[in-house]
């Protein structure tokens, strides 16, 4: 009898990351291996400068490792050139980032709509109009960036993060700039959206809430896993 093996959504394999000092090189990352299943949320934690954000970039292809490699969805990333990782990334993955990351000149509506044009899909406003209501934001299509709250402003951008349907979300610190009642709420809506969609969940966090609704927690230290 052949036993059903899961594929997995991420796999890491030996991820080694050095930068050039003046000195000699840097290690950020060493050897860093683990894989995450569809579905899991798993949390990435660490002291500030232990590699968790270079991290995440390698994961999603934004960065590239001085040795190693990265399986999304069974594709080898850094087997695509860089339009096919930025093509990768619109088919399977969303991101959240502490500072937001919106458009000062795009209204939450056009913050929303735009990976989903960019993405090609056809009712991309349907889609943001929708996503943007689940959330909240309802009666906020229109408004720009600086007249909505902090709070506001990451519900858009978790917004745009699930709008596509992403098979992956990434997320980099997405309380970090939030008052802890906003940042729970946020945790909250993250989680819903997740249950929803039956998103994997890869997140870099300091937020104990957070880090509490995770299956799984990866310790970074000095640049090297431990779970």
């Amino acid at each position: 009898m052949t036993e059903n093996r899961i594929q997995p959504i991420v796999q890491a394999v030996q991820l080694t990351k050095q930068v050039p000092t003046n000195a000699a090189y840097l290690t950020i990352l060493k050897d860093v291996s683990f894989t995450v299943l569809p579905r899991e949320a798993v949390a990435i934690l660490g002291a500030s400068g232990s590699g968790k954000s270079t991290l995440l970039g390698l994961l999603a292809g934004l960065d590239t490792p001085s040795s190693g490699t990265v399986k999304l969805n069974g594709v080898d990333v850094f087997a695509l050139d860089e339009d096919g990782r930025a093509a990768l990334r619109a088919g399977a993955v969303g991101f959240v980032f502490q500072s937001f990351q919106l458009l000062p000149a795009l209204t939450a509506l056009e913050n929303t709509m735009l990976p989903l044009e960019l993405s090609g899909v056809p009712d991309a406003r349907m889609q943001a109009e929708h996503i943007l209501r689940r959330v909240g934001l309802g009666e906020r299509l229109h408004h720009y960036p600086k007249q909505l709250s902090g709070g506001e402003q990451q519900r858009v951008a978790v917004a745009r993060a699930f709008a596509g349907k992403p098979k992956l979300l990434l997320a980099d610190e997405p309380t970090g700039n939030l008052d802890s009642a906003t940042g729970a709420q946020l945790i909250e809506l993250i989680f819903e959206l997740n249950q929803e969609q039956g998103t994997t969940l890869l997140m870099v966090t300091h937020d104990e809430a957070l880090t509490r609704r995770c299956g799984r927690l990866l310790h970074l230290t000095a640049g090297m896993l431990r779970e």
